[in-house]
């Protein structure tokens, strides 16, 4: 299966809500561009969780071109799809690697959000770009995070670096780096125990497991890359907003993208946070991750609304 067909199948249950909801506003003879319509046009996008302010923007920019005319499906569909390419547009995001040494890239997130699995498609992809990879399992306080981790290192080929149950995560993160800038390896992927956003004491550990990463390298970490799970939708945004606070995240690993109909929320993303979508997750397998891209991303969600 190619990549858009991945993707498209990863965003069948969000076309699958637009295909629905965006005909039924059409009859075959086209539809006058009302308040009526307006309304159950703007009912239909949220459902995708692209929240309010980029619904509102997209139905304002409808209601102002088409206003009073009849319209049809496809004219109506193009638009909407050229307006959320514009709202997703971001620079082309993939790692920024340092200039000498190993590339220090933390990860962080919920529980849950899908973090180990993102972590070994992206050691999977960086082995396959010729990089030598270690991982830091600095997730101390879950025992199966760091058993799954080590499964995935030695399946991958990569090494990795752990601690003590319920030891110190920041000292994990230390050695890990350590070991990376020793055995010269090109990249060290530091995992973090899984947190609510609004668990202050563990969000400052975050900041410290920071802290201890840029005392060994003073431009590391590289990259702070923030693992949401695609179907949390709109609380998603309230979580980017809070570990961007506390450790300054570069990027967002969008995961379970295939499991939600809340694909419009990349939208809400790019317009709430700011923060780019370097990555999204199709599926469960470890080479299932892409360089997000709105272009395909979009044409994926409305794949099924063709006339």
């Amino acid at each position: 299966m190619g990549f858009f067909d991945k993707l498209k199948d990863g965003l069948r249950k969000t076309s699958r809500i637009l295909n629905t909801d965006v005909r039924d506003l059409f009859k075959s003879q086209g539809r006058l561009v009302d308040d009526a319509f307006l309304d159950e046009l703007f009912t239909a996008l949220i459902k995708t969780d692209m929240g309010v302010p980029a619904a509102k923007e997209i139905v304002a920019e409808i209601g102002t071109k088409y206003r009073a005319r009849v319209v049809h499906m496809t004219e109506i569909v193009d638009d909407i799809k050229g307006q959320l390419k514009t709202l997703m547009a971001q620079p082309s995001a993939p790692i920024s690697f340092a200039a000498t040494g190993p590339t220090v890239i933390m990860v962080c997130g919920v529980n849950g959000a899908g973090k180990t699995t993102s972590i070994a498609k992206l050691t999977k992809m960086l082995i396959g770009d010729g990089k030598k990879v270690l991982l830091g399992a600095a997730d101390t306080f879950r025992a199966a995070a760091v058993e799954q981790l080590t499964i995935w290192s030695q399946r991958l080929g990569a090494e990795i670096v752990t601690g003590p149950a319920g030891g110190d995560p920041a000292s994990v993160a230390h050695r890990a780096v350590q070991a990376a800038i020793e055995k010269k390896v090109d990249v060290c992927i530091v995992d973090t125990a899984g947190r609510l956003q609004t668990q202050s004491n563990l969000m400052n550990e975050l900041s410290k497991i920071r802290r201890v990463i840029t005392k060994q390298i003073p431009d590391a970490p590289h990259e702070v890359l923030l693992v949401l799970d695609a179907t949390t939708g709109q609380n998603g945004i309230s979580q980017a907003k809070h570990f961007t606070e506390a450790v300054q995240c570069t990027g967002i690993v969008l995961a379970k993208i295939d499991g939600t109909a809340k694909g419009g929320v990349v939208t809400a993303i790019r317009k709430q946070v700011g923060l780019p979508v370097k990555y999204i997750g199709v599926g469960e397998q470890a080479d299932d991750i892409a360089l997000f891209d709105p272009n395909p991303f979009v044409d994926a969600m409305f794949a099924e609304t063709a006339v």
